[in-house]
C-alpha cells in the first residue's frame, strides 16, 4: 500500500494528470468523429482527418481539414461542439464541476490538479472559483447567443438559426474558431457577415471575455470593476489587451485595409486585430493580406490571451514581463516595477523560457512545413503559429498538408493548449536541488 502511494504520488502529478485528460479526450473524440454517424454522407471519416478534427476542437484552435458545415452530420456537429466546450473550459475543471454537483468529496489533490489546470494564484476557494467559472461561462454564452439569433434567426429560420446562435457563441468565447456557415464561392468562416456590426462586434466581445480569462472576471467582480483596486495581474491582462488591440486596429485601418469604406473598414480592422489572438475567425481572406499584414497576425497569435483563460499563445503577462524587463534593463534598473509592485525575476525567467520554447517550435515547425509541402516560409510560419497559438486562421492550405504535416500541426495544437511548460514540468524529471552553487563567470552579451 505505501508503494501504491508513492507511485501515485511520483508518477501521477497534476500536470501529468492534465496532460493525460486532455490526450484522452482528443482521442474519443477522433473515434466519435470517424464513425459514420458523425458524417453527413454516412461514411467513415479518414482517422488522421478525425484526430486531427478532435484536437483542433479540444484544443479550441479551429484549423479545419474537413468543412465543418458540410462533411459533418448534426451528431458530427454537436460532438464537435462539446469537445470545444470541455476543451475551452478544460477537462480537469469538467471533472471538478461534475464531482460538485453531484456532492462528491474534492480532495486536496483535485484541488492542486486544478490549481495548476487554470492557473489559479492559490488553492484555497478553488472549489468556489471552479462554480464561477462553469456558471459564468454557461451565463456569457447564452447572452451571446441571445445577440446573435437576431440575425441569424431572421436568416436561416428558428431551428437552423438557434443552433447557429449557439454553436458560433460556445465556439467564440472559447476561443475556438469554428464556424457552420461553410464555404460559399471564396468566402468562407464570416465573411458573409463581415459588414454586420451585431454579428462582428458580438463575436469580437464574445472572444475578449473568454480571452482575458476566469481569473479576470473573477478579481473585477470582487472589486466591483475599481481599476486601482485590482490585482497586478488583472491590471496587466486589461493594459495589454487594450494596448494591443489599439496598436492592432490602427495598423490594418490605416495600412492593411484601406480598400474599403468607412464603416467596412471599421468593422474588418477591429475583428481582425481582436481574432488572431486565438480566436480563428475571419471576415477576410488571409491568402490576400500583405507580407507585412500576416507578420503582424503571426505576432498576435504567438502572444495569444491572459492566464487562465481559453486563449492559447505566451500569454499577454509574458508579452509584459519582457518588455518591463527591457525596459528596466536598458533604464540600469536593479528591479522590474510596475503599479507601486516589484515583479519578481523567477517571473521574468519564466516568460522567457516560454518566448524561448515558442519561437523555436515555431522556427523549426515552419521550416519543416515549407520543405515538405513547397510553401513559402511566411505562410508555413502563419500556418504552425495558427497550431501553436491555438488560433486557427489559415490561409487556406490545411485542407492539402500531408499527413506528416498534420501530425505535426496536431502536436503544435495540443503544445499550445496545455502550455509547452506543462508538458514538460510533466514528462521530465525535476533535479533535486542541492545546497551549493558553482561560481560566476561573466560573458559578454551583445
Amino acid at each position: 500500500m505505501v508503494r501504491l502511494k508513492i507511485f501515485v504520488h511520483d508518477h501521477f502529478t497534476s500536470f501529468r494528470t492534465i496532460l493525460l485528460a486532455f490526450l484522452c479526450l482528443i482521442v474519443v473524440g477522433a473515434f466519435l468523429l470517424s464513425l459514420p454517424i458523425s458524417s453527413a454522407s454516412g461514411q467513415t471519416t479518414n482517422f488522421l482527418d478525425a484526430l486531427f478534427t478532435s484536437s483542433s476542437a479540444v484544443c479550441v484552435t479551429g484549423l479545419i481539414v474537413r468543412d465543418t458545415a458540410t462533411h459533418w452530420s448534426f451528431f458530427g456537429q454537436f460532438i464537435i461542439l462539446l469537445l470545444i466546450q470541455f476543451g475551452g473550459l478544460g477537462v480537469i475543471t469538467i471533472a471538478i464541476t461534475t464531482l460538485i454537483f453531484t456532492g462528491r468529496r474534492i480532495g486536496i489533490m483535485q484541488r492542486s490538479t486544478m490549481q495548476d489546470a487554470i492557473s489559479a494564484p492559490q488553492i484555497g476557494g478553488i472549489v468556489r472559483f471552479t462554480k464561477f467559472i462553469f456558471l459564468g461561462t454557461i451565463l456569457i454564452e447564452l447572452l451571446g447567443a441571445c445577440l446573435l439569433s437576431t440575425v441569424f434567426i431572421k436568416d436561416y429560420g428558428w431551428l437552423r438559426g438557434t443552433w447557429l446562435s449557439i454553436f458560433h457563441s460556445i465556439s467564440a468565447f472559447c476561443n475556438a474558431g469554428f464556424d457552420l456557415l461553410g464555404q460559399s464561392g471564396n468566402q468562407t468562416s464570416l465573411m458573409p457577415y463581415a459588414n454586420n456590426p451585431i454579428i462582428c462586434i458580438t463575436i469580437c466581445l464574445l472572444i475578449v471575455a473568454g480571452g482575458i480569462g476566469f481569473l479576470t472576471w473573477r478579481d473585477l467582480i470582487d472589486e466591483k470593476f475599481q481599476y486601482k483596486t485590482v490585482r497586478l495581474q488583472t491590471k496587466i491582462v486589461l493594459l495589454t489587451t487594450f494596448w494591443l488591440i489599439l496598436l492592432s486596429f490602427l495598423y490594418f485601418y490605416f495600412i492593411e485595409f484601406t480598400q474599403y469604406q468607412f464603416q467596412d473598414r471599421f468593422l474588418i480592422a477591429l475583428f481582425q486585430s481582436i481574432t488572431p489572438r486565438t480566436a480563428g475567425f475571419s471576415t477576410i481572406n488571409y491568402a490576400t493580406m500583405s507580407q507585412g499584414g500576416l507578420l503582424i497576425t503571426i505576432l498576435l497569435m504567438v502572444i495569444g490571451g491572459a492566464p487562465g483563460s481559453t486563449a492559447g499563445g505566451i500569454k499577454v503577462t509574458s508579452l509584459f514581463v519582457l518588455v518591463a524587463f527591457t525596459n528596466a534593463f536598458i533604464r540600469k534598473k536593479d528591479d522590474v516595477n510596475f503599479s507601486q509592485r516589484r515583479i519578481g525575476i523567477e517571473v521574468v525567467a519564466h516568460a522567457i523560457a516560454i518566448l524561448f520554447i515558442y519561437f523555436f517550435l515555431l522556427i523549426l515547425g515552419g521550416h519543416v512545413l515549407a520543405s515538405v509541402e513547397k510553401l513559402d516560409l511566411l505562410v508555413a510560419l502563419f500556418e504552425c503559429a495558427s497550431a501553436l497559438g491555438t488560433v486557427g486562421l489559415s490561409t487556406g492550405i490545411t485542407a492539402d498538408l500531408s499527413e506528416i504535416s498534420k501530425l505535426i500541426l496536431i502536436s503544435f495544437m495540443w503544445f499550445g493548449r496545455i502550455g509547452v511548460l506543462t508538458i514538460a514540468y510533466a514528462t521530465i524529471r525535476t533535479a533535486n536541488k542541492v545546497p551549493s552553487r558553482f561560481p560566476t563567470e561573466k560573458i559578454v552579451i551583445g
